[in-house]
Formats: structure tokens, sequence, C-alpha cells
């Protein structure tokens, strides 16, 4: 009995000296990954590019037919396929998941360097200044976007606009200097303004206002939820305030 043959699909995608279509890679791919024998036709110059567009009534490329049927863009295939298409807008925690999940790895890895093991109260101490200086970078990308979007529900950036481009900056001083364990008098006391503050502001807006807000924790074009992340983190920058007070 012969074995039926793959399913052909024909993939129109632009490979041009100085530019390949990383989504037509991705189609191929994908196409691949579902059995099918893929007719590849090259888009290798802009005329080529344009005159196809114009032929078939479309504005981008690629573009992916199957048994005839223009199925349409990489978005498109993925529909067709019955995969899920990731929506730009959405709001996810999926960068913080993996911040955090990194940060603690990290702190754990620089424990067992130093101390030869990675469960150490010092590894809970790096992981919450090493937490605290990749939020703080991530702020620092854009500091105009973070100052937006945090001027959204921050107390005290609502009446003094200034302080909504100091708080990245603060945070990653707190952060360096409570991981080296360095001026503990400054990196204190500004872990425990901004931090006490922060979760004030987020409590306010979430909890008692009931505010639906993007959190700027990750920086200004995050699509986290203000809400528990946010208050979390400030919560983080006040324990280890206090716990250094303590030591």
């Amino acid at each position: 009995m012969s074995r039926p043959s793959a399913p052909t699909a024909t993939l129109y995608r632009m490979a041009m000296p100085g530019h390949v279509c990383p989504y037509g890679l991705k189609a191929r791919a994908l196409l691949l990954s579902r059995g099918y024998r893929i007719e590849d036709r090259l888009l290798t110059t802009r005329e080529e590019t344009d005159a196809f567009k114009a032929a078939h009534g479309v504005k981008t490329t690629p573009q992916i037919f199957i048994d005839g049927e223009r199925i349409g863009g990489h978005d498109d295939l993925r529909r067709h396929l019955g995969l899920k298409v990731r929506d730009p807008g959405a709001l996810s925690y999926t960068p913080v998941i993996a911040l955090f999940a990194m940060t603690a790895l990290m702190a754990l890895a620089a424990s067992h360097a130093a101390f030869g093991t990675p469960f150490t109260v010092r590894a809970g101490e790096w992981f919450i200044a090493f937490s605290m200086c990749v939020l703080a970078m991530l702020k620092l990308r854009d500091v105009e976007g973070f100052a937006t979007m945090f001027l959204g529900y921050d107390l005290l950036a609502r009446r003094w606009v200034p302080y909504a481009r100091i708080y990245p900056f603060a945070e990653a001083l707190a952060g360096v200097l409570m991981a080296a364990g360095a001026l503990s008098w400054l990196s204190i006391p500004v872990a425990l303004f901004i931090g006490t503050i922060g979760a004030a502001s987020v409590f306010k807006a979430v909890y008692i206002d009931r505010r639906t807000l993007k959190c700027a924790c990750v920086g200004g074009d995050s699509n986290v939820p203000l809400g528990f992340v946010s208050l979390t983190e400030n919560l983080m920058m006040i324990a280890m305030a206090l716990w250094m007070l303590a030591m």
C-alpha cells in the first residue's frame, strides 16, 4: 500500500541580498514541522516583491498558499494550523516571571561560587538586590517612557514630576549597594523610601481605586498589569532594607 504524499504549500518570501524576511523563515520552519512539502518561491528584488504584492492584492510578505488557496502571512498560517497567535497588546506576566527566575538563578550561582553552596542567607539577599538592579536596568532603557507610565499611579511622582525620572536611578543605586554590601547608611533609606511610596501607590491604585493600569515595573513598554507584581517589587525593597537594618 503506497504512503500518502505530503501536502504541498507554496511559500512566497523576500530573500534579498540585504534582507531576508524573518517571518518567511518562521513560516517555512512551521510548514516543515507540520510535514508540508514546500515550493519555496523567493522574491529577490524590490521590483519583484512589489509586483507580487500588486498581482495578489496584498500588502505584506510572506504569503502562503495551500492547495491553491491563499492562506495569508505567518500569523494567518498559525491560525490556519490551529496555533495561538501572539497579541502584542495583551497583558502578560511572562517578562516578570522570566526576570525573577533569572535573578534567583544568578543569586544561587553567586552563592555557590562564593561559599560552595547555593543555599545561603546571602543568596536570598543577592536575589533581591539583583532583582532591583535588573528592574532598574529595564526602566533605564527608556527613562521617559517609564516616567510617563509611572505618573499614571505613583503618589509622589504625581505631586513632583521629576521623581518619576529619579526613581530608576535610585532603585539602581540601592540595588548595587545592597549587592555589594556597601554604604548601608545610603542604600537602606533609599530602598525604604522608594519601596514604601511605591507600595502605597500600587495598593491605592489597584486595591482601593480599582484602577486597571499597566505596570511600569519592567519599563515603559511593559504589558505587565499593575498589581501583585509591582507590589511585590516594592515590598521586597522594604524587606531587604529592614533586614539590613536589623543585621
